[in-house]
């Protein structure tokens, strides 16, 4: 995750050194904390927040769990894990008991995300078996209302607007109306957003909140905006109150201590990440799997739910494992893989979700996606006897298909060296077995 990369790499190096050593002093451990210390403040991370954590790490790292531990450094790292997983607070769940239907009030300031974030969140509630209808109450920025609709008519979600000539408040309430007649079980009101928090906006979210008595009043923080984020996120909940957070654009390239802030400085959850601009980039917040990215763990259940998301027939899968461990697949069954890695994210995002985001510190993620979508290129450019059968790729067949790709014969000859040494690879893995274990990452 981008918005972490920064913190992600620097804690890594803390541990790395602390793995060397066979016994931990005092003075190991403090010079261990004003390293994690630093790193923290320089992800924009709270200074209350960096404080606190710090103390409460040290306090457990200079204690007996560590010095009576045969990998005292691999002990602290499991400390930091624990201690982060409570920093960033319990998962945050959507309230949708009682009646219906069931009113969530997205709230924040413009240029947050808030319009797309609503179009978002309906089709995560879709996929959850509920029947969503959104409200496009943000009649200052005439723009929002064509963009909800937009969305809605993409996601084939009902938009209920009245325009930009009405009342913000009578819209919202009219909205939870048509809801109730249609039967809808969920209301998502997007409401407007300011440059800045000011007193009218201010009045105006309450009026809303009085008319329409949400169950869920979120506020979209762009997560890009560090530490005054944070501020946002306070006021708001003094003025207005909050029941949760949605933090978007942590794909972007920040310091990410807004995210790991938040929560305890607010005493408000975060309910979900913003984790990409496309409709299905929004992801329940897991604090624990949050905290597996940024110390450099990786996070295979996200992994695992967003493939299940691509429907990916059982049979198919277990047919490609079996011609992966026999090494009988082909560049045709190659470029189906690549084309459901595509759908999972860029490749950084699969590597780091898989914990082996160590692979892009050593091949740029920019080259890496570079070469793929030359490799793609090529494989289409083949005819479906060569994807089947790559040996009758001689020299002429070779030159062809660098021609119809736009690529060198180098390149092509590249992708075959790979292939090949890919398949003589698995077929060595297919007639040893994959390990029956994995080692724990915490022992």
């Amino acid at each position: 995750m981008p918005v972490f990369e920064s913190l992600s790499d620097r804690l890594q190096g803390i541990f790395g050194e602390l793995r060397k050593r066979g016994k931990l002093s005092e003075s190991d451990v403090d010079a261990a904390m004003r390293e994690i210390r630093l790193a923290l403040l320089e992800a924009d991370v709270h200074y209350g927040v960096v404080k606190d954590f710090v103390k409460r790490v040290r306090e457990r790292a200079v204690g007996a769990e560590v010095q009576k531990s045969l990998t005292p450094g691999q002990q602290v790292v499991k400390i930091v894990h624990e201690e982060l997983i409570r920093t960033l607070g319990a998962p945050g769940h959507l309230d949708l008991s009682g009646n219906t239907p069931h009113v969530i009030m997205l709230i924040g300031l413009q240029g947050s995300g808030k319009t797309t974030t609503a179009a978002k969140l309906a089709l995560h509630l879709r996929r959850n078996g509920q029947t969503p209808l959104l409200v496009a109450a943000d009649t200052y920025r005439p723009a929002a209302v064509d963009q909800l609709i937009a969305l809605g008519k993409q996601l084939d979600i009902p938009v209920y607007d009245e325009g930009v000539d009405h009342q913000p408040p009578d819209i919202a309430q009219n909205g939870v109306d048509r809801a109730r007649r249609d039967y809808r079980s969920v209301v998502i009101v997007d409401t407007a957003g300011r440059l800045q928090v000011d007193e009218s906006m201010m009045e105006e979210l309450v009026a809303i909140r009085s008319r329409v008595k949400p169950q869920e009043v979120l506020l979209v923080a762009d997560a890009m905006t560090g530490q005054e984020a944070v501020n946002i996120a306070q006021g708001f909940n003094e003025q207005v109150g909050l029941t949760g957070l949605i933090l978007t654009k942590v794909d972007g390239d920040a310091r990410g201590g807004a995210a790991i802030s938040m929560r305890e400085v607010t005493g408000v959850p975060i309910k979900f990440l913003g984790t990409s601009e496309k409709t299905d980039g929004l992801e329940p917040f897991h604090p624990d799997r949050l905290s597996n990215r940024i110390l450099g763990m990786g996070d295979v259940l996200t992994l695992i739910e967003r493939a299940e998301r691509l429907d990916v027939d059982e049979e198919e899968a277990l047919a490609m494992q079996e011609k992966l461990m026999t090494a009988s697949f082909t560049l045709a069954d190659f470029h189906k893989q690549l084309q459901q890695v595509k759908k999972l994210g860029s490749l950084t995002q699969v590597l780091e979700l898989a914990g082996l985001g160590q692979i892009t510190a050593q091949v740029p993620p920019e080259e890496m996606d570079r070469q793929l979508k030359t490799f793609e290129a090529i494989i289409s450019s083949m005819t479906l006897r060569e994807r089947e059968r790559p040996e009758i790729l001689n020299a002429s067949r070779r030159k062809r298909i660098a021609a119809g790709s736009g690529m060198h014969v180098q390149d092509v000859n590249q992708l075959i060296k790979q292939f090949q040494e890919t398949r003589k690879l698995m077929k060595q893995i297919g007639k040893r077995g994959l390990p029956g274990n994995i080692r724990n990452l915490f022992n």
